[in-house]
């Protein structure tokens, strides 16, 4: 398949097409103005040439035309000069002609009505030569004689068309000058517009060969966004691919302690199915922990915007069926409107482990109270329960908040790496209601 064309050679193409257009149009426009005023032009000095003959004619006692022997007009009076001359009186089939009209058969106009004045192009039937005519009926009275005159003059076209094709040539040379220097300059001008985007292809090529681990110029503001979501989403993606790394380096790590426990206690049969149940529980900790670690989505640049209203709602329902027994009161505090831009899965994991963290401890009460403060998503969860001994211990990786807790008792850590890989914050403290208090702050991608 044949690749397309270039974002260049489409704009170099297109301008070259326009550009066409546009000057064909426009040097069309120009000279049929340019011939429109040249004939009319012709057509006026025509018209001017028979005010002359109307100023030499005379009518004899007889009726007859005379005309004097010199005329205004020099080149009626030599024989081929390109402009004749004819007066014709109808009544008398009588006609005079120029000089110049001597040995040709020219198409004079001989029949109009008095006063009407005529323009045209004309055309020898014999040799097919063309003219531009001017014709004028007149009622032509002399004391008391009368005639009906005809006065037709005709000029060649070839001067006409000689004129034309010289400002023809001469204005497509120039327009065609002008328009190539426009589609060079314009070509410049194009290639110097896109060459930020041959920058960002030519950054994009490092980086797949690992020459470079983002793209680091500086671009118009047209391509800022693009090369700082398209830094954005390399950065997720090895953050993305560093957690993977990590966690199975810890999960590695981590279960090399409880399967040498269990290899210890092969000596021991009496006490083997304590420590299996034991270790058993303890690996279960480890892999989902380190697989909450993993899975974490991270900031979301390019995630959709998440309604969390529905998301705490539906957290709720479930803890109110799993601590059923101890009747808790779930004081949810969200604006229905309120949504974030977070992967619904690190929403429902965060979310779902401090509210379950919250139920597990709570006497009676457990509130959360959700917020935007800025470009910040606030999150604050509190319970009515002992609190926290040692904050700090808390968070730390695989510590349980009290083995006779049923759960896993890591949730707190999983919530720390899932803040961090959002590149928020996550504190502890003693909270009104007595317990303990979770804020978290998200900032936006």
């Amino acid at each position: 398949m044949k690749p397309p064309l270039s974002i260049r050679a489409r704009l170099v193409w297109a301008a070259f097409a326009v550009l066409l257009v546009f000057l064909a149009g426009a040097g069309w426009a120009v000279q049929q103005a340019y011939t429109d005023s040249v004939r009319s032009q012709r057509f006026a000095r025509l018209q001017t040439t028979i005010y002359l003959l109307m100023a030499g004619a005379e009518l004899n006692a007889r009726g007859t035309l005379v005309m004097p022997a010199a005329l205004a007009e020099p080149r009626l009076s030599l024989p081929d000069s390109g402009l004749y001359a004819n007066i014709a009186n109808p009544e008398k089939n009588e006609e005079w002609q120029s000089s110049s009209t001597l040995g040709l058969d020219l198409p004079f106009v001989r029949q109009l009505a008095p006063g009407q004045w005529r323009f045209e192009t004309v055309s020898a039937e014999k040799t097919g030569r063309a003219f531009l005519a001017a014709s004028y009926a007149v009622k032509w009275s002399v004391n008391d004689r009368a005639a009906p005159l005809v006065f037709s003059v005709l000029e060649d076209m070839a001067a006409f068309d000689k004129e034309l094709q010289a400002f023809e040539r001469t204005l497509w040379r120039w327009l065609g000058g002008a328009g190539l220097l426009l589609l060079i300059t314009q070509t410049l001008l194009l290639r110097w517009g896109l060459a930020p985007l041959g920058r960002v292809a030519r950054e994009i090529q490092r980086i797949e060969k690992g020459e470079q681990a983002r793209v680091e110029g500086s671009y118009p503001r047209e391509l800022a966004g693009l090369t700082h979501n398209l830094n954005g989403l390399m950065d997720q993606e090895r953050a993305r691919q560093t957690r993977y790394k990590d966690a199975l380096d810890d999960l590695a790590h981590s279960l090399k302690t409880p399967l040498a426990a269990l290899r210890a206690s092969l000596d021991a049969p009496g006490e083997l199915a304590a420590m299996v149940a034991q270790q058993v529980a303890r690996m279960d900790d480890i892999v989902v922990h380190q697989l909450g670690r993993a899975g974490a989505s991270g900031a979301a640049r390019f995630a959709p915007q998440l309604a969390l209203a529905p998301v705490l709602n539906r957290i709720r329902d479930t803890l109110a069926k799993v601590y059923l027994d101890k009747h808790l009161v779930f004081a949810l505090d969200c604006p229905a409107d309120l949504s974030w831009r977070i992967d619904e899965g690190d929403a429902f994991e965060m979310l779902g482990n401090v509210l379950d963290n919250a139920a597990k401890w709570a006497r009676h009460t457990v509130s959360a109270r959700l917020w935007v403060d800025g470009k910040r998503l606030c999150i604050r969860v509190c319970d009515d329960g002992p609190g926290f001994a040692d904050p700090q211990a808390v968070l730390a990786r695989r510590v349980r908040l009290d083995e006779q807790v049923p759960g896993h008792g890591i949730g707190l850590a999983v919530v720390k790496d899932l803040v961090a890989s959002h590149q928020g914050e996550l504190t502890v403290c003693r909270a009104d209601l007595g317990g303990a208090q979770i804020d978290i702050a998200l900032h936006a991608a």
